[in-house]
């Protein structure tokens, strides 16, 4: 198992490189998922938007979850497969998600910057629902309540990504991507 730790190793990193050494807070609009992908060709952001955090404790949840989930992944899918669906799936997960941004601004102007490793991880949630059906109900009430409860409390969260990240997961098991 080196992929779980090194992916949070990376995150870690680009949050203290970002927030501590650079201190330059135009970094989240140029790295952070935006309409600016579009209009300046940051054709980076849906990678790059995975390793951006927003505060530390955005950085430290996800980190507990990744090492949570993606440790047990890791261990079923191997290195290598499961860095590769890591990526792969939370890139699909941010252009699928730009386009929830993209008619938030069209329909209603609002501007919204997309960071964390959320959407990510909830590619492995999905995942792991689908291959263990015992915990998939639990799995998506998780993914619901981790989605919805914050927005109640008034906390901003990309409830989108976590949808949309699950469903890709669960989907790329379904049609045997995997």
């Amino acid at each position: 198992m080196y992929a779980t730790p090194f992916l949070i190793a990376f995150n870690c990193l680009v949050y203290f490189l970002i927030n501590f050494i650079i201190q330059d807070s135009d970094l989240n609009l140029v790295f952070g998922l935006n309409l600016l992908l579009l209009d300046q060709n940051f054709f980076w952001q849906p990678l790059s938007s995975m390793f951006m955090h927003g505060n530390l404790t955005h950085l430290l949840m996800n980190m507990a979850v990744l090492f949570q989930f993606g440790s047990i992944l890791e261990r079923e899918l191997g290195a290598l497969k499961f860095s590769l669906v890591y990526l792969l799936g939370g890139i699909a997960t941010s252009l699928l998600s730009f386009v929830y941004i993209y008619f938030a601004y069209e329909f209603n102007g609002n501007f919204i910057n997309l960071v964390g490793a959320s959407g990510a991880i909830s590619v492995l949630l999905g995942i792991m629902a689908f291959l263990d059906r015992s915990s998939a109900k639990g799995l998506l009430i998780a993914i619901l309540l981790m989605s919805f409860v914050p927005l109640i409390m008034g906390v901003n969260v990309a409830w989108y990504a976590h949808i949309i990240g699950f469903t890709v997961g669960y989907f790329v098991m379904k049609a045997r991507i995997l």
